[in-house]
């Protein structure tokens, strides 16, 4: 499976001072914005896109691609991390937090498995992506979210390491238990606090 690169992947640098408490054991800041992808890019047309809430099989809420943009929405400037070693300082970004989207639901379930376009998937905890720390977002820098960032919209959970805001985002499964996505199956960590350099299983 191959992972096409953007053309500024290799051109890491680390500005003087910019670790400040703000950079990750093991990590180099870059100014570009890197692409990792571990399939082609999705480009699915907007009246086609929904966003769904789902669990044991039955969808409880969906919104179509309007009903998200009337939500109301929060622009955050956050850091985000890789787990390939670049951090990008200050990132914008725009987008409805998903403690609103699951409050919208009644459960009590422990986990989220989000699921997207290409069926990709990654596992969450709820209180990873509840109370202010995760985002369905659709702008990038006062722009709207490229196809090759993730756009239409991404999951954005910056305080875990890049591959859990899952691109392309399609729902979340709500689950009872953990359940390892795409790339914990695959030997990645199965939380990725990138403060604690949980990269890979065992970390």
């Amino acid at each position: 499976m191959t992972s096409p690169v953007s053309r500024g992947f290799h051109r890491l640098s680390r500005p003087a001072g910019a670790e400040g408490g703000k950079l990750p054991p093991g990590q180099h800041v870059t100014t570009d914005f890197p692409v990792l992808s571990a399939g082609p890019t999705p480009h699915t047309p907007l009246h086609e896109w929904t966003f769904s809430i789902r669990q044991g099989g039955q969808t409880l809420r969906s919104w179509t691609w309007p009903e998200v943009q009337d939500l109301p929405a929060e622009t955050v400037t956050v850091d985000i991390h890789c787990v390939t070693r670049w951090s990008k300082l200050g990132t914008q970004w725009r987008g409805v937090p998903v403690r609103a989207l699951l409050d919208q639901v009644e459960h009590d379930a422990q986990y989220v498995l989000a699921f997207s376009d290409g069926g990709y998937t990654t596992n969450l905890p709820v209180k990873d992506v509840s109370g202010g720390q995760a985002w369905l977002a659709f702008d990038y820098d006062g722009q709207p979210l490229a196809p090759e960032h993730g756009g239409p919209a991404r999951l954005l959970v910056p305080h875990l390491y890049f591959w859990k805001s899952a691109k392309w985002v399609r729902g979340l499964e709500l689950l009872d238990h953990d359940q390892p996505g795409f790339w914990e199956n695959y030997g990645y960590n199965n939380y990725g606090d990138p403060w604690r350099e949980q990269r890979y299983a065992g970390d």
